[in-house]
């Protein structure tokens, strides 16, 4: 028992404590923040915007109509679980809703998927040119990110595979790439799985996967359906035209799908998200009308580009990685300044390592044009 005055107890309880700041977790800050494509320049007019992906045709008209229909509901929380969302995902897509997560973007998934599934000590790869996201998701878990160099600009299986050590946790593949545009046939996807260890996480991130038409790719549903280490996400933000309203969906296995539903915000997804992300489902027309924009304007900038000195690289995407030469006063940087002066955005992209290239969206025929005159004018074949 202590023999000290009571007194003397309370003042020591009460003596100043020595306070330091706040410190995050070791790693935290040597994360490089994700910078997202510009989207304003300075002074005034119009700007043709064509750094994010976003689709020229803009969303569905109903989808629009029903996101405002939500104004009256907006004092009721959503469906916790996003259910109306879910079955109308599993209905176009012949999925198990009991399978699906939706969140605040597919970004919010990915992060979530890292949350799960790893921690310091384990390493997570991704290819040379791949998301940015997956790399602070990765560091942010203190894990280690591993990169895998790529091909051509297109993922290289065996360079993941040889990287895959005994710590190795998770496998981020955007599928198809973006800055690249470029993209895996399902058969390099079942290889790349088949020789995986079971306790490595498949994360196929299909952001883009409604634009590819061709007959060899697979976005990963059918490889999910069957295994129990492949999450494929994918995201309203691009053909559907949703981008603002931040609406993604993960299809997993029965257990991966439990462990995220128990680790994700409760009413991630917004009401008038939801109802947004049901219509866009329901209009095919207005996805389709997309995708043939798309396939009309992918080949014909290809060709427009070559015939003014500047190549493409080859894209299943709604972009296209332009390069340019290394010849001073036509350099990429000085492109981008050029176009700027215009007010003409592209998407810079010496982050994902082209230093000498800019990231072009198709957008609609008069932004084509735009860019085109301009890119002319600049490259001196006018």
């Amino acid at each position: 028992m202590s023999t000290k005055p009571m007194s003397a107890n309370l003042m020591a309880a009460d003596a100043p404590v020595a306070r330091t700041a706040p410190a995050p977790r070791p790693g935290i800050l040597d994360i490089a923040p994700y910078v997202p494509g510009t989207s304003v320049l300075p002074g005034a007019g119009p700007i043709v915007k064509l750094s994010s992906n976003e689709t020229p045709l803009g969303p569905s008209p109903k989808a629009v109509e029903a996101y405002l229909d939500e104004a009256a509901r907006l004092a009721r929380y959503p469906d916790g679980s996003a259910w109306p969302l879910r079955e109308a995902l599993a209905v176009e897509h012949d999925l198990d809703p009991a399978r699906i997560v939706c969140g605040a973007g597919s970004d919010e998934l990915l992060n979530l998927v890292a949350v799960a599934y790893l921690g310091p000590g384990d390493e997570a790869i991704f290819t040379e040119h791949g998301f940015l996201v997956y790399k602070i998701a990765i560091l942010a878990r203190g894990a280690t990110p591993i990169v895998a160099p790529e091909t051509n600009r297109t993922a290289d299986v065996d360079a993941i595979l040889a990287r895959v050590t005994a710590r190795t946790r998770m496998v981020f593949l955007a599928n198809p790439n973006n800055p690249t545009g470029t993209y895996l046939p399902a058969a390099e996807i079942e290889r790349l799985h088949a020789n995986l260890p079971g306790h490595v996480v498949l994360v196929l991130d299909g952001a883009y996967a409604e634009y590819v038409r061709r007959d060899d790719y697979e976005a990963g549903a059918a490889l999910v359906a069957v295994n129990h280490n492949v999450v494929m996400t994918r995201t309203f933000s691009k053909i559907y035209g949703l981008a603002s309203l931040r609406i993604g969906w993960a299809y997993c296995p029965d257990a991966i799908a439990d462990t995220l539903n128990r680790i994700r915000g409760p009413f991630n997804v917004t009401g008038p998200s939801i109802a947004a992300g049901v219509a866009a489902i329901g209009d095919r027309a207005h996805m389709e009308a997309a995708v043939a924009h798309n396939e009309r304007w992918l080949p014909e900038m290809v060709t427009h580009l070559a015939g003014i000195g500047l190549s493409a690289t080859p894209s299943v995407a709604n972009f296209l990685l332009v390069h340019f030469p290394d010849t001073p006063g036509k350099t990429a940087r000085e492109a981008d300044t050029y176009l700027h002066e215009r007010r003409i955005i592209l998407r810079r992209v010496e982050e994902y390592g082209f230093p000498n290239a800019l990231r072009m969206t198709i957008g609609t025929e008069p932004e084509n044009a735009t860019v085109l005159d301009a890119l002319t004018a600049f490259m001196g074949t006018a």
